[in-house]
């Protein structure tokens, strides 16, 4: 039976009121960002050593950070089969004898820093927005009942995969741009000299250059993920302990409701069992990872295809062109892009075939480290976050309680 016996409890039991002040919560969104961010850092090269290749982390890294680390290990370069030495921790081994120990201030520690911060800031966006468009939420309460809206989820996603696009164009524009051969011919001595430099020359043209793709795959992938992790987490979850308790007949009910404090019979209110949140909690991570996959495993595909032209667009771009040409300048990019993925199409047998071919083999890589990510976001999410009354659904005669 998934239930459990609570006593003593009356429809205005509350915990504790504690107060919701703007700044606690702006607080609480703040750290419950950057928490769920770096754990996802952490989880995501976990994975990354069981599949022999960098997992894809609970929102995809901007940055690979290990570029330069693969770029100078001769067993990379020569292609041997995989081995420890080839593992993340043998990559940085071999570059910290070969650099001495500042190769990871210099070269490893920046591109980590600014995948923590842009995943930070899409936390951080999406808590914000989620409270402006569902009251509850902007209570940062451990739980939300009744839960927002698919619709406010899917804007709170969209709103926030715009802003991460924007903070995340210079880090795109820098990681497409990358040649191991700039660094080691020692052009660039660290990797912050190579971001100071690489900016300054392609400036805010170069910068933004392809910006549509990528404003496009994660607006979109971003307001998939985040209304299936919520629907799933939260009205699935509820949807199913009201269907479950409330079809319950009552003769099987009784071992598992709670004697009255006078002892005059059954209080009517119920506690499912404690391992139902936490198993939604871990489908609704998975469910999210496959949506998000859904939309942005094909606008990959035509993104890398389009990032091919931003050689001839930063060549454009250097020269001191008016606006319309400018503009046909990126025209003609997408343009051509285009003309390719009809190519790669064709081959494939269609656009379907192509647009999701890897697809499972992606979506499997993804999907552990996503749904740690998403377990430790609500975890960190329900930690800071205040007190709330206790929710009960009413079915049949008893109440089914929510702690």
């Amino acid at each position: 039976m998934f239930g459990t016996s609570t006593k003593g409890l009356s429809n205005t039991d509350s915990a504790s009121d504690i107060p919701n002040s703007p700044r606690r919560d702006k607080k609480s969104n703040a750290a419950t960002g950057a928490s769920a961010s770096g754990v996802r850092a952490v989880a995501s090269q976990t994975v990354a050593f069981y599949f022999r290749a960098p997992a894809k982390a609970f929102f995809r890294t901007r940055v690979d950070y290990l570029a330069f680390a693969r770029a100078i290990n001769p067993r990379v370069q020569a292609q041997e089969s995989w081995s420890l030495r080839m593992s993340t921790p043998g990559l940085l081994t071999h570059a910290v004898r070969t650099y001495g120990w500042t190769f990871i201030p210099n070269h490893v520690l920046p591109p980590m820093l600014a995948n923590v911060g842009v995943g930070a800031v899409l936390y951080t966006s999406y808590l914000q927005i989620l409270g402006t468009l569902h009251h509850p939420s902007s209570q940062s309460l451990k739980r939300i009942y009744p839960p927002p809206p698919v619709y406010c989820t899917a804007v709170a996603g969209f709103s926030a995969g715009v802003i991460q696009s924007v903070i995340a164009a210079p880090l795109d524009a820098l990681s497409v741009r990358f040649r191991t051969s700039e660094v080691l011919s020692g052009k660039y001595n660290t990797m912050w000299q190579y971001g100071r430099s690489k900016l300054r020359e392609i400036g805010p043209r170069g910068v933004f250059a392809g910006w549509g793709l990528p404003l496009v795959k994660d607006s979109l992938g971003y307001a998939a993920f985040f209304a299936t992790f919520e629907y799933v987490k939260a009205q699935a979850y509820y949807g199913f302990v009201a269907k479950y308790y409330g079809d319950l007949q009552s003769n099987l009910l009784s071992p598992i409701l709670s004697p009255k404090l006078d002892g005059t019979g059954p209080i009517d209110v119920i506690k499912p069992h404690y391992a139902i949140e936490p198993t939604f909690l871990m489908l609704a991570g998975i469910a999210a990872s496959i949506s998000q996959q859904i939309v942005q495993h094909p606008l990959n595909l035509i993104q890398n295809v389009h990032y091919k032209s931003l050689a001839f667009l930063d060549s454009q771009a250097k020269i001191d062109q008016p606006k319309a040409a400018m503009l046909r300048s990126y025209y003609g990019a997408y343009k051509k892009t285009y003309d390719q993925c009809l190519v790669y199409a064709r081959r494939s047998g269609g656009w379907l075939g192509w647009l999701y071919k890897g697809f499972l083999v992606n979506t499997i890589k993804q999907v552990p480290s996503t749904s740690a990510g998403l377990v430790i976001f609500e975890l960190v999410r329900r930690r800071y976050g205040n007190e709330a009354e206790t929710v009960k659904i009413k079915k049949h005669g008893y109440d089914i309680l929510l702690t």
